[in-house]
């Protein structure tokens, strides 16, 4: 291709290129003969070079080499150059390029150029990359050319002002005293006014807010200019500026309310909803309705457009419909749920931002008076919802039911029916919240195990709803087993039965690890609710002791120790969970410090005296990501100190028939760290005494941590062991010191 092509050619010559490389090749070629002609001085062609240049930076190739030229042919005298030197600067040149700087001098020059037209290319450009150094040079001509008859002029001007106002607001006071002329202007310089956010123009143009209604009143009624009018709206661009603008002025001020109350009613009632611009007037309206203090009936006319919206055949209305809609739902609830129908057909959507919208607004709309209703509607949503919204529509179902729930069976019901439906996109939280809802609701423990027995027999795929069944298998098998449930259709139910749906659970490929850790635990749990499969239950036990997976080996070893050197302790350490009580402490949805629940361990604390602490070694772990169950296997142990936060648990292992270990754990509940901690023991002289060095001095706050003490004792003649223990500690810079007399231990040795 010739370098001295026209540019139509060159656009012909590019599109017929069959490949990217071939157009790259023709761009390259171009590009070196634009160069080459750049550098002649008395290039004849120059706006045609930079024409064909600024099509290559539109198909996206460089072209900052064009930048001088601009700034070359923006100097000229003649308008044709002037004109693309312009243009080019606006598509080639920003504000954070040096090159930008070199064309204030020749845009200030143009700015006083007779011809209207190179003044409007100077104001345009400067509108468009003008720089906060441009601005403050060149404002005092803006401020001048705001003044002038033209009003060609007086609004390219206006235009620009926006522009400088936005990048250097204390500029405003410079064109306050033209902003009021505006108003009076048959023109679109009005528009000027709405995008100044200076403090400055927003007062002076408070005191125009009464002219500014009447120059809205004439829009809706007689319009300015023929040409203005699309659709049969009557100038809505304008119509939209003017509405934003009061919108301003009329935020948390109820004079200015008062006075545009009227005109937005009148705006809502008479304008077209049939047609686009009109839709863009009224949604104007609803926004400056809602945003200012105006009254009662306003807001349900403007709650009444956006209802109509949300019957529109067009997506994009229905989706900003809703969209407002969720934003005042809270403010107009009893207005919004006139539109519930509506609302909730919009679920069937094909649209998946509408379907979005229209879930979350159906989850905002849910009372104690409709709860019933919008949750068949929600869950029917639920079955046929895409996967990208399940999470969020599980998660404002189980809110919704928490707090509106009717009772507690429908409660269990509705959140057992997402599980079965979405059990694999539930939250994690999910778990421990049912677990939680479940122990408390005790005349429903037989009616709930006997629904989730049957749901994982029919679907072991759902996770959360596995891990829900196995919990309630294990705490109330007992129930099942007894199959009669006044409730629910009476189903026969064997110990075999359950325990093959467990084993199931614990060799399925699709069982997680914290599953299956639930169906082992669940399994260990039977064997004190069982008679028959005591021997079936140990050997589930024995064989996953040398599981590759860690946490489960961990309790399976735990667990077979209970059967054989703790077996006198089972039936006490497997017994039923104690009530859960959600409100306190340790038990918190998502909960990411991961640490044991304090509420599901019963203790019974008793001022001066021991706090022998139950042998349930079962509990749950409520983490941040997942929900984990825990077996904790340890000796008895007791609490022997307990005071001002600090707390103070004595455990014994035998070594010998003669010899035990004593260790001392000492936790801080307290704000602030303890520092300085020790421990001093002494026991009778028939009693030998060692002491192992501890594990640290500070204890963490806020039960972040532990100290523990180790101390060996030899009882040779196994007498009646006692020790006295003394505590020394700092507590917010205070010294404290203490002294425990401990006359009995948990040691079975000497029982």
């Amino acid at each position: 291709m010739a370098p001295s092509v026209c540019l139509q050619e060159m656009i012909r010559v590019i599109r017929s290129a069959r490949t990217q490389g071939e157009e790259r090749g023709v761009i390259q070629r171009e590009c070196a003969a634009i160069r080459a002609q750049f550098r002649q001085a008395d290039s004849g062609g120059r706006s045609h070079n930079l024409a064909k240049l600024l099509y290559v930076h539109m198909l996206g190739y460089p072209a900052h080499f064009g930048q001088m030229e601009c700034v070359r042919m923006i100097a000229s005298p003649r308008y044709s150059e002037k004109r693309i030197g312009y243009l080019g600067a606006m598509m080639l040149l920003d504000e954070k390029q040096d090159a930008s700087l070199l064309i204030t001098n020749s845009i200030k020059n143009d700015l006083s150029h007779s011809s209207q037209y190179i003044q409007s290319l100077a104001l345009c450009t400067l509108a468009c990359m003008g720089s906060a150094e441009m601005c403050r040079d060149l404002a005092p001509e803006i401020e001048r050319l705001l003044k002038a008859s033209n009003s060609y002029i007086k609004k390219k001007a206006a235009l620009c002002a926006v522009h400088i106002v936005r990048k250097i607001p204390e500029l405003g006071e410079l064109f306050t005293p033209s902003a009021h002329s505006l108003l009076s202007d048959k023109n679109h310089g009005q528009s000027f006014l709405l995008s100044v956010r200076s403090p400055t123009l927003c007062l002076h143009v408070f005191h125009a807010v009464p002219e500014l209604v009447q120059i809205m009143k004439g829009l809706v009624t007689s319009g300015y200019s023929p040409e203005h009018n699309v659709a049969g709206i009557s100038d809505p661009f304008l119509q939209v500026r003017v509405l934003r603008l009061l919108r301003i002025l009329g935020r948390n001020n109820d004079e200015a309310s008062d006075a545009m109350n009227d005109l937005l009613a009148q705006v809502a009632t008479n304008t077209d909803s049939s047609k686009t611009a009109g839709s863009a007037v009224l949604y104007e309206t609803v926004l400056t309705i809602m945003d200012i203090k105006s009254e009662s009936g306003l807001r349900v006319l403007a709650v009444n457009i956006l209802g109509r919206f949300l019957l529109n055949n067009d997506r994009n209305i229905r989706y900003i419909s809703m969209t407002s809609l969720q934003k005042i739902v809270q403010t107009d609830h009893t207005a919004v749920q006139r539109h519930r129908g509506t609302i909730v057909d919009c679920l069937k959507d094909q649209d998946a931002s509408v379907k979005r919208r229209a879930l979350e607004l159906s989850l905002a709309l849910v009372s104690a008076a409709n709860i019933r209703s919008m949750m068949k509607e929600l869950l029917r949503f639920l079955s046929t919802c895409p996967p990208e919204l399940r999470s969020h529509a599980t998660s404002g179902i189980f809110n919704a039911a928490e707090r509106y729930a009717p009772s507690q069976r429908w409660h269990i019901d509705t959140i057992l029916h997402v599980l079965i439906t979405a059990g694999g996109d539930v939250r994690d939280e999910t778990v421990p919240n049912l677990i939680q809802l479940i122990s408390v609701a005790s005349e429903l423990h037989c009616y709930t195990v006997h629904k989730l027995y049957r749901a994982l027999i029919s679907d072991i795929s759902q996770q959360s709803l596995v891990q829900v069944a196995c919990w309630c298998i294990g705490e109330y098998g007992d129930l099942l087993l007894k199959g009669d449930c006044d409730e629910i259709e009476p189903m026969q139910v064997t110990e075999d039965d359950v325990l093959d749906v467990l084993e199931t659970i614990l060799q399925s490929h699709m069982s997680s690890p914290t599953s299956r850790g639930f169906a082992l635990t669940a399994i260990m749990k039977l064997s004190t609710r069982i008679t028959n499969n005591i021997d079936r239950i140990r050997s589930v036990v024995s064989i996953y002791g040398s599981c590759i997976d860690v946490e489960l080996q961990q309790r399976a070893v735990e667990y077979n120790a209970l059967f054989k050197k703790y077996d006198h302790m089972r039936a006490a350490v497997l017994e039923r969970m104690p009530i859960m009580d959600k409100n306190s402490p340790g038990h918190a949805n998502g909960d990411p410090s991961g640490e044991i629940t304090k509420d599901l361990i019963q203790t019974t604390p008793i001022q001066g005296l021991l706090i022998q602490e139950p042998g349930e070694l079962f509990c749950y772990s409520v983490g941040f990501n997942s929900v984990t169950c825990l077996c904790v296997f340890s000796a008895p142990n007791v609490t022997v100190y307990e005071k001002g936060g600090v707390n103070l648990k004595l455990q014994c292992d035998n070594q010998t028939e003669t010899a035990i270990t004593v260790t001392f754990t000492a936790s801080n509940s307290t704000q602030s760290d303890i520092t300085s901690f020790t421990l001093q023991a002494a026991v009778p002289k028939s009693v030998q005494l060692q002491m192992k060095a501890p594990s640290g001095d500070v204890i963490p706050a806020q039960g972040r941590g532990t100290v523990t003490q180790t101390i060996l004792l030899n009882n040779p003649n196994k007498a009646s062991l006692k020790m006295r223990v003394r505590l020394s500690y700092t507590s917010q810079g205070t010294l404290c010191q203490d002294m425990v007399q401990i006359d009995s231990f948990p040691s079975p040795a000497w029982n």
